[in-house]
């Protein structure tokens, strides 16, 4: 039983505080990660930063951090003899991927990347050096609203120019939303081929806090992502220039894990495992860094999930036997080690494109309870070996209210605030459907050459958008280099009354006034196959107050009418805050936030291959006067056209 169970509230408070700042310090100076080896574990000591700390009030700190882009190989020669020889699997520089081999891009020759953990009003300064000799980069802060610093945001020819081969950018912030976030590279597919980690920005501890957990511990981040045996360039390639599947194979927990063959592991690298002690209670936090449809349920054998956040904001404390999570969220969830000492699976299955008609992806984790064997559990390990969950939270294209569901919507923000998008109707209200138009993509596919009229249908993949147009990007930064931007790229220039049966694609930007109140419906009309689109927002949190699936499509005009008839279900009363969100298929989202943060901020699907195809939109939120100057020497980039260039001549 618990020892702050024998005591009041208020001593359970600061004896949690307490064992947590204790375990922070002891931590700061060692950490071990346990390690399982079949009949021994081994333990890796990992050097902390010195801003991974207990948070105190008035402790406010400059960290610094510096990330060293490169191309890497997985399970390279740095693994030595791994997994004969397990101790090798841990050996510096080692990334496993699974035991398969393949080119991969990482950060510090880490997958995941370094963990950035600070605490609330601290200035975080990343200096990242692009060391890849024919390839740009840029870093995006998943979950960080860029409050006064847009220019930070990462998105190339959007807030910034990409950083060139052999060339360091300075990324400069202040932390200003607590919560569970993460870094990922936005440029081309280096977020999938590695270029990932934990951003977590903690507050001094509170009341609040022990009542809900004991501990929160570096040691219990969980960061997934889906992984391909091949590059995901490759993967896109094959995909869009012939007949590939876009599937990927293996899901990782904490960069570790295997390839299945539904319940036959195919590698035998080491597993991820989270240790806990009998009594106690601990907060996870889950990052899905996923990059293709691939929507990750977690269900824990023996043990209920208590979620407590998600998105880096509070919500009132739900439990629930698996929760979903798709690319881009994160999901904070306490878990009571209240359960017999053992070892026990932490289950992930893959959905959608890793569902059982496809490839039946999945992994597990081990959850280790202090003083037993250190060994994997004895329970058989399969795609559907697990127990059926009696309530699922956020689950793919559901109904609202379906039996054994609990969608975002019903979910109650903890803090209870005036928020303007909540006491007023909307000032501005938008309304993007998307779908897999059959437009083809006119870079995929040449009308007279290899058309849709010329080549097996199979070999055309449709073409996702929003509002049956494809974002085309600028060659200068929206933000930084308005002028130089060529005006006839955008929207507003184009005719887009035939969209949905001709190819359209233009710089697609939102006005939106400062200080007004948006609300956006998303709608799915998923006729061509079922799918899932977890969409995300840069700069802001929005409050979810709709979500439902209508039937396996829908038309738009449909839901056009609904709306003015006030029948979309809208839910006022403290909805729950996010900054990414799932959109069911054949169904709609509603979401609303204060457009109080000037800037250029991207909208998009954050699946790789939907947003390469153009599934993006740009909100403009203000004036350009009220946007922060340029920081000094902000590098500029462009096209360069000199017509009047005059060329010496030379006997």
């Amino acid at each position: 039983m618990c020892f702050s169970m024998f005591y009041s509230v208020q001593v359970k408070m600061i004896y949690s505080i307490y064992l947590q700042l204790l375990l922070a310090c002891l931590f700061f100076f060692q950490r071990a990660t346990c390690i399982d080896g079949g009949s021994d574990w081994y333990y890796q000591e990992a050097q902390s930063h010195p801003c991974q700390r207990p948070c105190l009030p008035g402790d406010v700190r400059t960290c610094y951090y510096r990330f060293s882009i490169e191309w890497y190989w997985a399970f390279s020669k740095a693994c030595y003899d791994c997994p004969h020889t397990l101790s090798d699997c841990y050996r510096k520089d080692c990334v496993l991927a699974g035991g398969v081999e393949r080119f991969i891009t990482v950060v510090n020759r880490q997958m995941p990347g370094p963990s950035i953990e600070v605490c609330h009003g601290d200035k975080l300064e990343v200096e990242v050096e692009n060391m890849m000799d024919d390839q740009t980069t840029s870093i995006h802060w998943h979950g960080h609203h860029q409050v006064k610093t847009p220019y930070m945001d990462g998105v190339p020819f959007i807030t910034q120019c990409p950083i060139s081969p052999n060339s360091v950018f300075r990324y400069t912030m202040q932390v200003t939303n607590p919560g569970t976030h993460f870094w990922h590279g936005h440029t081309g597919w280096q977020k999938s081929s590695g270029v990932f980690g934990p951003l977590v920005v903690r507050s001094a501890p509170s009341a609040e806090d022990s009542l809900l957990y004991d501990f929160d511990l570096s040691e219990h981040t969980i960061i997934i992502n889906d992984w391909t045996r091949v590059t995901d360039m490759d993967k896109f390639q094959f995909f869009v220039q012939s007949n590939g599947n876009k599937s990927p194979e293996a899901i990782f927990v904490n960069g570790m894990g295997r390839y299945f063959n539904d319940s036959i592991p195919l590698t035998h690298t080491p597993l991820a495992v989270f240790t806990v002690q009998k009594g106690f209670r601990y907060r996870f936090r889950l990052i899905n860094s996923g990059a293709h449809d691939c929507p990750v349920d977690l269900n824990i054998d023996g043990h209920p999930i208590t979620a407590i956040a998600s998105d880096g904001s509070d919500i009132e404390p739900v439990t629930v036997d698996s929760l979903v999570s798709y690319a881009g969220e994160r999901w904070d969830f306490v878990l009571e080690a209240t359960s017999p000492l053992n070892n026990y699976w932490m289950r992930f299955t893959g959905l959608q494109d890793c569902a059982e008609d496809f490839a039946k992806v999945h992994q597990v984790a081990v959850l280790h309870y202090k003083g037993v064997p250190e060994r994997e559990p004895k329970d058989p390990v399969g795609y559907n070996i697990h127990s059926k969950a009696k309530l699922q939270l956020n689950p793919p294209n559901v109904a609202l209210n379906q039996t054994g569901t609990l969608s975002v919507p019903a979910l109650i923000a903890s803090t209870r605030t005036q928020d303007p998008v909540l006491l007023h109707d909307p000032d501005m209200s938008v309304i993007l459907s998307y779908d897999f138009n059959r437009a083809i993509h006119t870079m995929y596919a040449k009308h007279y050459l290899y058309g849709s009229n010329q080549v097996d249908p199979s070999f055309q993949p449709l073409t996702p958008q929003f509002n049956h147009v494809s974002f085309k990007m600028p060659h200068s930064p929206l933000l930084s280099q308005y002028s130089d931007v060529d005006p006839s790229i955008f929207c507003e220039n184009h005719n887009l009354t035939d969209c949905n049966t001709t190819f359209c694609e233009c710089l697609y930007v939102m006005e939106v006034p400062t200080n007004s109140n948006v609300e956006l419906i998303l709608i799915d009309i998923g006729e061509p196959f079922d799918a899932n689109h977890p969409i995300h927002l840069h700069g802001y949190a929005f409050r979810v107050i709709g979500m439902d699936r209508l039937g396996e499509s829908v038309d738009e005009e449909l839901v056009r009418k609904l709306n003015r008839e006030g029948r979309l279900v809208r839910n006022l009363e403290n909805p729950p805050l996010k900054d990414t969100v799932t959109v069911p298929d054949g169904g709609y989202t509603i979401i609303r936030f204060h457009a109080n943060n000037p800037g250029y901020w991207l909208f998009h699907c954050h699946i790789d291959f939907h947003m390469e195809l153009g599934m993006n939109v740009v909100f403009k939120v203000g004036k350009d006067e009220e946007f922060p100057p340029v920081p000094d020497g902000f590098p500029k980039c462009g096209d360069y056209k000199n017509d009047n260039m005059k060329l010496n001549s030379y006997s």
